[in-house]
């Protein structure tokens, strides 16, 4: 099945918010093996509209709408695909109950443009909105399928997962499960992971091995098709097990697992506690652990000492120590790290230290980072040469701290 993503809304168009809608239904669609070949951006134009439905036609078998269903004049998508695909609009008996006691329950008076929303396309399979008003549906036509959903996210998604995906998986017919498990990488480029497991991309046929990037991570998507879900995984297993051997030092996660959750679930399994003198991240790290629930079990406190004086008065850094070796070097990472540890009596002490840039700091070229780690009887530090902006290197510093910690938890669990 080919598929096209048509996003309704002008708001899209003027860059007022963000299209993540598509990005959530094309990730959805993959796993049960639909194909988005294309993704549109309309404005609420109904001559606009019907000519990218017009072009859709022609190259997708799955055309699906997001947006402009709600009450007002210029949420169009249901009435334009009515009149293109020949078919009326009939109110929907449980959506217009649904509406009437949204509005009874808040208090508040029902206009009758409100009405509008409880429309749907005459004989179309209605896809119920439990989390707002206008209900989705799907409806084939011209032997292609055209699907309505709300726009706001917080209605779209649940109504895809729960009403859509089910739909479309009995309209193909399929008996296959489709499942995918992403691993995440860090502090490896996609150029270089591709070339390190270029015989498994190579030598992939099912399950079927794809390369993407993200902002923070690179990563590999591993998705295999089966009778069950678990077949599936058994298919995924030897590829999974390949990787770790092939690049396994670079491995952090998988799936929904990001740098501050792992580390932070780390932590809490072993009943760590931690904390961070930051200078050039000036609390990034700390603040990326404070993100993840449960964490106040590990994370105790930081400081950010972010000029000398910082750190010899008040964390208590040897001042000798900074002349001799800089705020840039592995001495003084070293130092915050053992300093704050014994500061707030934690089993982890994080230090961070350098350049962000744009200008030489200390003698030391922009982008130059030093990590210091203090755990048990050991002290270790790493050196760091970014390249980028000044706050992309203060972040990437962070999440450096945040992969090396990792390594360091899952070193001694091993």
């Amino acid at each position: 099945m080919r598929a096209e993503i048509i996003a309704v809304g002008s708001e899209l168009l003027l860059g007022q918010i963000t299209n993540t809608n598509a990005k959530f239904m094309s990730a959805q669609l993959a796993d049960i093996g639909v194909d988005v070949h294309y993704q549109t951006v309309v404005g609420d134009n109904p001559e606009r509209l019907v000519e990218a439905i017009r072009i859709a036609e022609g190259r997708a078998d799955l055309i699906i709408f997001s947006g402009g269903l709600g009450p007002t004049k210029d949420d169009l998508t249901k009435e334009t695909i009515a009149r293109h695909v020949g078919v009326e609009l009939e109110s929907n008996r449980q959506a217009l109950q649904s509406i009437e006691a949204y509005f009874e329950r808040t208090g508040r008076p029902m206009t009758e443009n409100n009405k509008k929303q409880a429309l749907v396309l005459k004989d179309s399979a209605v896809l119920e909105n439990r989390f707002g008003m206008a209900p989705g549906m799907a409806i084939t036509a011209n032997e292609r399928t055209y699907m309505l959903l709300p726009g706001p996210p917080h209605e779209m998604e649940p109504m895809f997962r729960d009403e859509a995906i089910p739909y479309l998986q009995r309209l193909s017919g399929s008996q296959e499960v489709i499942v995918s498990t992403v691993v995440k990488f860090f502090g490896i480029g996609e150029a270089e992971l591709e070339y390190k497991v270029q015989d498994l991309l190579e030598a992939q046929t099912n399950p079927t091995i794809a390369p993407l990037a993200s902002k923070n991570a690179v990563t590999l998507r591993i998705t295999a098709k089966a009778k069950t879900a678990e077949e599936a995984h058994h298919l995924i297993e030897p590829v999974l097990s390949q990787l770790h051997d092939e690049v396994g030092e670079f491995i952090y996660g998988t799936d929904d697992d990001t740098l501050s959750s792992k580390a932070a679930s780390l932590l809490i399994e072993a009943g760590l506690t931690i904390s961070a003198a930051e200078s050039l991240t000036a609390g990034l790290f700390t603040a990326l652990l404070a993100e993840e629930p449960g964490i106040s079990a590990s994370l105790k406190g930081g400081m950010t000492v972010y000029n000398v004086e910082a750190k010899t008065k008040q964390l208590g850094v040897d001042s000798q120590l900074i002349e001799t070796y800089g705020t840039v070097s592995a001495e003084c990472a070293e130092a915050l790290a053992e300093r704050i540890r014994d500061k707030f009596q934690t089993d982890i002490g994080i230090g961070l230290t350098g350049a962000a840039g744009p200008d030489i700091h200390d003698g030391q070229p922009a982008g130059t980072v030093w990590i210091g780690l203090s755990y048990k009887e050991k002290i270790k530090s790493y050196k760091l040469r970014l390249s980028g902006s000044r706050n992309t290197n203060r972040l990437r510093a962070a999440n450096f701290a945040l992969y090396y910690l990792i390594r360091e938890l899952e070193s001694e669990m091993t």
